[in-house]
This record gives C-alpha cells, sequence and structure tokens, in this order.
C-alpha cells in the first residue's frame, strides 16, 4: 500500500542496513554526486519530504533515520550512553553510505541530525567533502555558554537528561503530547508541519523503546559527546571540509549564541546566515533551503 509518505519521496526507494544488530532505516533516490540527509529530534527523515524530490534532479539523495528514531533500531541503553553517542551515529551514517557504495559525499543535517554531522566530519574527514547544518552551534559551546533564555526555550536538553525512569515515563504516558508540546511551542506552532509528517513523528514516538533512546541521545550529548568535543579542541583538530551554517532568524539558538562565531572556533572554512524562520528550516522555508542547498553542494571544492 501507497503512503502519503511514499508519495512525497516519488522515485525514493526504502532501504534497511544493519550495523552491530541496529536496523538502519530510510530511502534513497537520484541520480548523481551522494548526499546524505539527516534529521533532528523528535523528528525522522520525512522533515526532507520538501526538499528531497527536488535534490534528487541533482543528487544521489540517502535520507536515514538517526538509531532511536523513525523506523532505525532503538538500542539498549548504556551507564556511558555510548549506544546513543554520535560517534555510534556517525559511524551508522558513514556504514550506510558505503552500503550504498559512497565513500565520499556531502552532507544536509537539522538539529540532533547536525550534531551527528558534526562528528561524522570530525572523526570521519576523508568521508566528508562539504556539509551544511541546520540551526545548532557547536554542543560543547552551547553547553558552555548556556543562559536563561536558552534554557527556557530549549527546556527538554535538561528535562532529558534526567535519571531514569522520570523522564522515559513521561513521554511513554503520550508520546503524542510529547512531540506537539516540542515542536508546537516553537516560532511557526504545528501549522508548519505537513499533516502526514507530523503523523510520521507521532507514530515513531509511540514506537516502544523510543523514549528510552530519546532520553539516552539527550544523555549522551550532555556526557560522552562532550568529552569527544573537548579531545578534539585540545588536540587543535577543526573541521576542513567547507561547512555553511544556517539558523532561523525566530528561533533560540540564533538569538542565544554567536552561531558564526563558535563555528569558526571549530572549522576553518566557514560561512552562513539565519533565515526568516524558526528552528524547523526544512519545514518553514524548504524553498529557501533548497536553494541554498543547490548553490552549497554544486560549488567546486578547493582540494
Amino acid at each position: 500500500m501507497t503512503t502519503a509518505l511514499d508519495r512525497a519521496f516519488p522515485g525514493f526507494r526504502s532501504f534497511d542496513v544493519e550495523r552491530g544488530g541496529v536496523r538502519l532505516h530510510g530511502r534513497a533516490g537520484g541520480m548523481g554526486p551522494p548526499l546524505l540527509l539527516l534529521h533532528g529530534h523528535p523528528q525522522t527523515h520525512a522533515i526532507w519530504h520538501g526538499l528531497a524530490p527536488a535534490l534528487s534532479d541533482r543528487f544521489t539523495v540517502v535520507a536515514l533515520d538517526l538509531r532511536g528514531y523513525g523506523d532505525s533500531g532503538r538500542p539498549p541503553a548504556d551507564p556511558l550512553h555510548l549506544n546513543h553517542s554520535k560517534r555510534e551515529m556517525a559511524a551508522d551514517a558513514l556504514h550506510v553510505m558505503r552500503t550504498h557504495g559512497f565513500e565520499r559525499f556531502g552532507v544536509l543535517a537539522h538539529d540532533r541530525g547536525a550534531r551527528v554531522a558534526h562528528r561524522l566530519a570530525a572523526d570521519h574527514t576523508g568521508a566528508v567533502s562539504r556539509m551544511m547544518l541546520l540551526d545548532i552551534a557547536p554542543t560543547l559551546s552551547m553547553y558552555e555558554n548556556t543562559t536563561d533564555a536558552f534554557a527556557r526555550a530549549y527546556w527538554h536538553w535538561f528535562f532529558l537528561i534526567q535519571p531514569p525512569p522520570l523522564p522515559e515515563a513521561l513521554i511513554d504516558s503520550d508520546p503524542v503530547r510529547f512531540v506537539r508540546s516540542v515542536m508546537g511551542k516553537r516560532h511557526a506552532g504545528l501549522a508548519a508541519f505537513a499533516p502526514f509528517a507530523l503523523a510520521e513523528y507521532e507514530r515513531c514516538a509511540g514506537t516502544p523503546g523510543s523514549a528510552v533512546s530519546i532520553c539516552e541521545d539527550y544523555r549522551a550529548s550532555a556526557s560522552i559527546d562532550l568529552e569527544h568535543d573537548r579531545e578534539d579542541v585540545s588536540a587543535g583538530r577543526k573541521l576542513a571540509q567547507p561547512l555553511r551554517v544556517l539558523w532561523g532568524e525566530h528561533g533560540a539558538v540564533g538569538r542565544s549564541f554567536d552561531v558564526l562565531g563558535l563555528w569558526r572556533e571549530r572549522a576553518l572554512q566557514v560561512s552562513g546566515r539565519s533565515v526568516a524562520c524558526g528552528h524547523y528550516i526544512p519545514e518553514e522555508a524548504p524553498g529557501e533551503l533548497l536553494a541554498e542547498a543547490l548553490s552549497f553542494f554544486t560549488t567546486p571544492s578547493k582540494e
């Protein structure tokens, strides 16, 4: 049976790849240079429905559900949160791209997926040719420079890292309410999301194990991921790939942080600007993002 999500990705095929016992689900389609798309929380690869068909005219597009999200697997929690570290998620993404025959590729990523992309580019420098990150500053910088305004806007960062089982229990008690509370209280409200996409986010949040994975994702970001980031900073390592950063003019990240300044501390080739929308750029401003992506990813790298 063809679903609304299938119709939103015409010409794409679904795939399932396994790595270390974790199923990795997504869609791939198009022809041309490879481009990996990574979504954020509490979403799935469905966020790209407004861009993927047009991108597939120029690129081979691979849209992945991160482990713990969408129809990918939910690995168990562990004391050090290693199973949900951005290093593991980055290794997932690399494995998926290699399974599709790609050793080097571009990355377009939003929110949590952009944090995975950052780690992917840092750990596997030869794999990522260029990268566009949406509405994030470096994780370490955001934790070290958190303000009262940011903490209030991103309350879930601090709620989800609390010890189990309270955060998991509250999410599991009403996953739909959790999704709508997190997503609907930002700049554009729930009107920014296509009904079929919102239904997909709600369905996947209710999948058994989702609450554990969501919390573990954030616990990893506040622990093991920061250790990895500090190692990079201590060693003086910076991203060498061309990096384009976009952030929502009406979002908390741009209001709370010097986004370009912080990325220039972590990367050698950085450009970017704000977009006249909120946090969910792929769904609030798909046309503007598409133009940015086509321009950035078709620019020859100086290598």
